[in-house]
């Protein structure tokens, strides 16, 4: 199934130039958001994942679904401070400045296969960063998915050399 009629463009947003993909008209159809959630299913299942690890805020819609039908276990990745018991954290880069995230240590354990999932890739700044985090504490990345793609800019070229799926490119 076709994605991107679920997927509203919004011009110049947050400022002029920008074409926002609005995901939100995605999520409110239930046609499209099952669609989205089974074709993630489909083309993930041969990497095996024993979890799936959703970066804050919006991994968080598409991965705990996601992990329910694959039945196995979501692991959020979220900013500082936001999880109760001892982190794995890791500090990156922005184009002005730096950033964090971080996971319970007890979350995984090294060996773990792990597949990452978001819903948009576009610099790969914290896609990048969520799978250094991935890595250093011993798991295996086995791929990454993401709802849409912005291909100009290149995120997937700050990813390891895991498959990546897309569902939906720009």
């Amino acid at each position: 199934m076709d994605l991107k009629p679920f997927i509203r463009e919004i011009p110049d947003f947050p400022k002029p130039g920008i074409s926002f993909k609005d995901i939100t008209t995605l999520l409110q159809d239930p046609t499209g958001l099952k669609a989205t959630i089974d074709l993630f299913a489909e083309k993930c299942s041969d990497l095996n994942p024993e979890f799936i690890v959703g970066m804050e805020s919006r991994g968080f819609i598409f991965g705990a679904p996601l992990a329910y039908k694959m039945d196995i276990g979501f692991i959020p990745v979220r900013k500082p401070g936001k999880l109760p018991a001892a982190v794995h954290a890791i500090k990156y880069d922005l184009e002005y400045g730096t950033d964090c995230l971080e996971m319970h240590q007890d979350a995984v354990h090294p060996g773990s296969r792990i597949l990452m999932v978001d819903d948009l890739i576009a610099t790969g700044g914290t896609a990048g960063a969520t799978a250094k985090l991935i890595q250093t504490i011993g798991c295996e990345l086995v791929g990454c998915a993401f709802v849409i793609e912005l291909k100009d800019l290149k995120g997937r070229d700050r990813l390891p050399q895991v498959p990546i799926i897309s569902l939906v490119e720009y």
